[in-house]
């Protein structure tokens, strides 16, 4: 039998060894993320003069066209990566998920690569012939799932940072789905989305989505619909951590609640967790005839 070859972190390794020593082989990551045709590395800034050598073993073992350096997280209003190139130059990349090609500059653009079951259950949630919101859109994480999965009718897809936006509208074209995805550049609370219309809205910001809870409820239909709210919650804080917040925006909204759950997406940072709050929302609470 054929031996198996060597993944390429460990050729990356070998490789490096040989040129550079091993004291440099030992001190690469275990891990990488690989975003298409990008490769993204975190390197200690002691091997700064090798990062040449090192991008051009990461590139040419994986088989990609650029190598990024992870400097730090996801900085300022725009989430915008903080990395650094050290191979190549082209970092536009496509990267394929649930029949879906997301197109992005991935040293421009933030792809949250944990976020792909999430992604794809959004679009599996919408109903064909929605009118679906998606207040922060980014490149189409959630308007392009509930366009090509769900088949809503309508998507009104809100995104403020104009790189991001850029890709949105070329994504859109790219799945086929330009007729039904409608692109709002801009804060979405000046977007002119049509009021008491949607059925669905996603609102995915992180750290935190509920100041825009009421923005959300003034675009679903009178008789209600769905919110799908993201935030963080604690390792060892139950559900009512994060329901109770919505749930007490939509009472002051005078918005009644049919249900409520909360659905897990991946850890997020020491004691976190990023989750979504499905909620299901009823018509005014006056409408509502009291029980008895």
């Amino acid at each position: 039998m054929t031996p198996r070859p060597p993944p390429p972190v460990e050729r990356v390794r070998r490789r490096l060894s040989a040129s550079l020593g091993p004291e440099v082989a030992a001190a690469l990551p275990d891990g990488f993320q690989r975003l298409g045709q990008v490769v993204i590395v975190k390197l200690p800034e002691s091997l700064r003069d090798r990062f040449p050598v090192i991008g051009a073993a990461y590139r040419e073992e994986f088989h990609v066209r650029a190598v990024l350096r992870r400097r730090g997280g996801i900085s300022g209003e725009f989430r915008v990566p903080e990395t650094e190139s050290i191979a190549g130059d082209a970092t536009e990349t496509i990267v394929q998920e649930h029949g879906i090609r997301y197109g992005f500059d991935a040293r421009r653009v933030m792809f949250a690569a944990g976020n792909h079951l999430e992604r794809g259950r959004a679009g599996r949630l919408v109903l064909p012939g929605e009118t679906v919101v998606d207040l922060f859109a980014g490149i189409g994480y959630f308007a392009l799932p509930a366009a090509v999965l769900g088949r809503a009718g309508r998507v009104h897809a809100c995104e403020a940072n104009p790189v991001a936006f850029h890709y949105l509208v070329e994504n859109a074209a790219r799945n086929g789905v330009a007729d039904r995805v409608l692109a709002y550049r801009g804060d979405n609370r000046e977007a002119l989305i049509p009021p008491a219309a949607a059925d669905r809205v996603f609102l995915g910001l992180l750290p935190e989505s509920l100041p825009w809870v009421p923005r959300a409820v003034g675009l679903l239909r009178p008789r209600g619909g769905w919110l799908h709210v993201h935030r963080l919650q604690g390792t060892r804080d139950g559900a009512d951590s994060v329901t109770a917040g919505v749930l007490d925006l939509l009472e002051r909204e005078g918005r009644a609640v049919i249900g409520a759950s909360v659905h897990t997406v991946k850890p997020y940072g020491p004691g976190r967790v990023h989750v979504v709050v499905d909620v299901q929302v009823g018509g005014a609470t006056a409408d509502v005839a009291p029980a008895g």
